[in-house]
Formats: structure tokens, sequence, C-alpha cells
């Protein structure tokens, strides 16, 4: 019996298994801890900048002195971060990050002048934002809230 042609063959599956094994193990490596953590500190840097937008826009929208102020402002926030939706509410003083990650978030304090009163409001992402200011000379209300 000959069984020459028969090596052949086992070569070249024990080759394609070896392939399948390094492809298989390489990919449960990548998806299983690299790509995930990558993504995280992709979404929690991009909160961070959402958040300092955010922040540059409340601080943007107060208009130079004058009486009686109203004033709105148009705001452009990502949609998502890291795939899920997100808000940023106002507390009277700082803008806070939520996020159901808990990676992503966080708080920023608007430098305001002193006729600015209270922050308020919320946004959500995905919605068309806006911040509106108004108020007479010495105080000033912002608040953030969606355009209609």
């Amino acid at each position: 019996m000959d069984n020459r042609g028969l090596s052949t063959v086992v070569e070249k599956l024990l080759s394609l298994s070896i392939v399948v094994l390094y492809i298989t193990l390489l990919t449960t490596v990548l998806y299983g801890g690299s790509i995930p953590a990558y993504q995280g500190a992709v979404g929690a840097q991009l909160g961070e900048r959402a958040l300092a937008e955010a922040t540059a826009e409340v601080e943007r929208a107060v208009p130079p002195r004058g009486r009686n102020v109203a004033a709105s402002q148009r705001v452009d926030l990502p949609g998502t971060i890291d795939g899920s939706p997100y808000s940023i509410r106002a507390n009277g003083s700082h803008l806070l990050l939520s996020h159901p990650d808990d990676e992503v978030g966080g708080q920023a304090r608007p430098v305001l002048p002193d006729r600015v009163g209270n922050v308020t409001g919320t946004w959500y992402s995905g919605a068309d934002t806006v911040v509106t200011v108004s108020g007479s000379r010495g105080n000033l209300t912002i608040r953030l809230g969606a355009r209609g």
C-alpha cells in the first residue's frame, strides 16, 4: 500500500489548523482585553472633550453688559459617547456629565462673571441643544435646554 499522497494532505491540514488556532487566539485576546480597554479610554476622552466644549459654550453665551438680556445660542454636542446616550446637567455652578459607563463622566465649572446668578437645566445627547441667557443687568440666569 502506497501512502505518499496522504502525507501531503496531513501536512496541509496541520498547517491550516495552526493558522486557524493562531487567528482564534489573536481574536480572543484582542476582543477580550485590548479593544474594550481602548474603547473605554476613547470614550472617557470624548466625554472630557464634550464637557469642555459645553463649558466653553456656556461661557461664550454670556453677552456684554446691558440692561435686559435675552440671548439664545445653539450648541453642538456629540450624538453619543462610546455608543451610548448621555446628558449634561447644570447644578447651579457646575456642569455634570452623566453616562451609563462609569469611566465616562465628570464635572466642570464654567468661568462666569459675578452678574450670573444661576446655571440650570439639562442637555440630552441627540437633541437640538441651546443655551439661553436671560435677566437684568445684575442678575443673569443661564439655562441649558432643547430648542423648540
